[in-house]
């Protein structure tokens, strides 16, 4: 995996490079200028322009590192040379050949290829002083092969944690990868889970309640057949309705119908059918107090799916006689409350799919569902869900 400078690194080492290039044009380059000012002759020109092409191809390299002309290899060879031939020269110094040998580091491809860049330009600067002076044994000599010395050292140190830190980079890029295809496996996993309770919160609301309704009405059907054929064909017709019911929901859940099997208009309306259904199949009184109230498509699916849980409990569990059913706007929210004479229960031993079910589908929409009840005493169902200003 390629490493790719971070925007900090990426400052730091702008940073360094500015910093560099203002040392090597005060330390190494003026002194030179400076250094052939009173200076006559070839000497002086050539030693300008020494300098000229060494300062425009070190320019040509940090404005233009991706240039097809000058290569790093070329403008190393070039340098080298430089520092050994300004030594021979009246304003050449060991200080410009210190302050380049950075270059030898910035702009090799490795290690090896700077110490032998640099080498070169030990070699083409002693040659050059011993030359100039007639010996080879002086002050600068030495001061140039320490240098030397020095600079390889220093780079390998410098190389080294520069290595250490890219590989350190490269291993926290991949931990970071690695953590982020996990925690994308995690949202999916979780959202995959999430998509499964809804499927089962949905298939129990419709189309288990529709199955356990066709179950009890065609028992009931069965036994009345020879007693009372009208009640029994009655019953066959509720379970012929109930079954289309939930054909039409099991479309829904699998996608072939564009729409939720509730059919558009007031809640109060959509209420009432669901309770004139039940008082048909189950012969209980039903008090019903439905307002004519208006509201979103997901606040009466939400209110309607609470609706037909609390009768489906009703029937299987209460024993009840009459339930009551009143619908409220309060202007905050809607208020549903489904009431049963029944045998009540206790709602803390409670475990039910259902009562949960109801209460994460209100808590999506901000709302909460109550139950209370006791043994003897009925069961009261209060949902409650907000309609943040909209009747």
């Amino acid at each position: 995996m390629n490493q790719r400078p971070q925007p900090n690194d990426q400052f730091w080492r702008q940073t360094l490079h500015r910093w560099y290039t203002v040392s090597w044009v005060l330390l190494g380059l003026a002194p030179s200028v400076i250094g052939v000012q009173n200076d006559s002759g070839a000497a002086k020109y050539w030693s300008l322009a020494l300098l000229a092409v060494i300062s425009l191809g070190y320019a040509t390299l940090r404005l233009f590192p991706d240039n097809p002309v000058l290569r790093p290899h070329v403008h190393l060879c070039v340098l080298a040379l430089g520092v050994g031939a300004m030594a021979g020269l009246p304003g050449g110094g060991a200080a410009l050949f210190i302050v380049s040998l950075p270059q030898f580091w910035i702009f090799a491809p490795g290690p090896r290829s700077a110490i032998a860049f640099s080498g070169a330009a030990v070699v083409a600067t002693v040659t050059a002083r011993a030359v100039r002076h007639a010996e080879l044994f002086t002050g600068n000599v030495a001061f140039t092969v320490i240098g030397y010395a020095a600079g390889v050292l220093v780079g390998l140190l410098v190389h080294r944690i520069v290595q250490q830190s890219d590989e350190r980079a490269r291993r926290l890029n991949t931990e970071l990868e690695n953590a982020q295809l996990q925690l994308a496996e995690a949202h999916q996993r979780q959202g995959a889970a999430e998509e499964r309770e809804r499927l089962a919160r949905d298939i129990h609301d419709t189309l288990a309640q529709g199955f356990a309704s066709i179950i009890v009405l065609a028992e009931a059907a069965r036994s009345g057949l020879g007693t009372d054929p009208g009640k029994s064909a009655q019953q066959l017709l509720s379970i012929e309705h109930t079954a289309r019911e939930n054909l039409a929901e099991a479309r829904v859940l699998v996608g072939s119908a564009p729409q939720s099997g509730v059919a558009p208009g007031s809640v109060a309306r959509t209420l009432r059918r669901t309770l004139d259904r039940f008082a048909e199949d189950t012969g209980l009184t039903v008090d019903a107090e439905l307002p004519d109230v208006e509201c979103d498509q997901q606040t009466r699916i939400a209110l309607l799916r609470c609706t037909q849980e609390s009768l489906a409990n009703v029937r299987k569990h209460a024993a009840a006689s009459t339930v009551g059913v009143v619908l409220a706007d309060h202007g905050y929210g809607l208020e549903l409350e489904i009431t049963d004479d029944g045998r009540g229960f206790v709602v803390g031993d409670s475990r039910g799919f259902g009562l949960d079910g109801m209460r994460k589908r209100l808590a999506e929409l901000g709302g909460e569902l109550n139950v209370t009840s006791s043994v003897g005493d009925g069961t009261r169902v209060l949902a409650m869900v907000p309609t943040n200003g909209q009747v």
